[in-house]
């Protein structure tokens, strides 16, 4: 039987449609966004300190960056922001598809990033997976997804995890940390559409895989081989992405969203965009730091 932990409420901005929970293990704080409301809230658990900042547009993104700043994924632009939220763009993606954004951006332990678009009508095949490396050059790796969603490495940085939402599966890759490319692409779980929607994921240290599965209202966690090991349920239909956190590293933050909720479901749950934690008996692996 698989796994289940009790989930708390730790924060409640009833975000429109909060996503891309990061920790920062140099300074402790929690970083997510609010993509409708193009809000970037930080957190400190150890003295409760917060702070939100408006950047505006649709704020998909915000990975933190070696040097101190962020790059912030905002409609079709990467941008590097410093810690003054000064802003440059530093790359831009798919200008000639109004109907796309950028969606999910991680980091691999080198400290390139990886950013996914998705298209917001769900047009097939019409979005992609890039990489900007930390000189600014912009590769393709995909051109042919939908919904790129979750991101993901193993602790050992040879395995590579992706979510094209709209497929249902998470699909693994092997992963060349030196040269940041990727091959064998196979599925490592396919999931039922009536669970939900794979959507963000992370890894624990020991390669275990947790996605969050919107319209499911719970994360799982996958092995490295595809077994479904634990089942976390929440009070709220979408959640949207994990990641670990924490001064041990031990605690799992959860983003929901009130996006696509009805009227009588938003009045069925009130705590609909507010940020979970669990303690799920497994530590977890900090925000890669963008290395450009």
């Amino acid at each position: 039987m698989a796994r289940s932990f009790p989930v708390d409420v730790v924060r409640n901005h009833r975000d429109h449609l909060g996503e891309g929970p990061a920790w920062d293990a140099r300074t402790g704080t929690l970083s997510w966004v609010d993509i409708s409301g193009g809000r970037l809230h930080e957190w400190r658990p150890g003295d409760d300190r917060e702070r939100t900042t408006e950047v505006g547009g649709e704020l998909s993104a915000a990975v933190p960056r070696r040097d101190g700043g962020w790059v912030l994924a905002r409609g079709h632009d990467l941008l590097l922001a410093d810690a003054a939220g000064a802003t440059e763009t530093m790359a831009t993606v798919e200008t000639d598809r109004s109907d796309n954004r950028l969606n999910d951006c991680r980091c691999d332990p080198a400290g390139r990033l990886w950013a996914g678009t998705m298209s917001k009508s769900r047009r097939p095949r019409t979005a992609g997976l890039y990489r900007l490396d930390p000189d600014r050059r912009l590769t393709t790796v995909l051109d042919d997804t939908t919904l790129s969603n979750g991101l993901g490495w193993s602790p050992d940085g040879e395995r590579m995890y992706f979510a094209d939402s709209t497929t249902q599966r998470i699909d693994a890759f092997d992963y060349d940390l030196g040269r940041g490319t990727i091959s064998g692409r196979r599925e490592l779980v396919a999931i039922d559409p009536t669970a939900g929607l794979p959507d963000g994921l992370c890894v624990d240290s020991e390669g275990g895989v947790w996605v969050a599965l919107f319209g499911g209202g719970a994360v799982r966690r996958y092995s490295p081989d595809g077994d479904l090991d634990a089942v976390v349920e929440f009070p709220v239909t979408n959640t949207t992405c994990p990641a670990f956190g924490g001064e041990d590293m031990g605690t799992l933050y959860v983003t929901t969203t009130r996006h696509l909720l009805s009227e009588p479901e938003l009045e069925a749950q009130p705590l609909a965009g507010a940020l979970f934690a669990c303690r799920p008996e497994v530590t977890g692996i900090s925000a890669n730091p963008f290395a450009g």
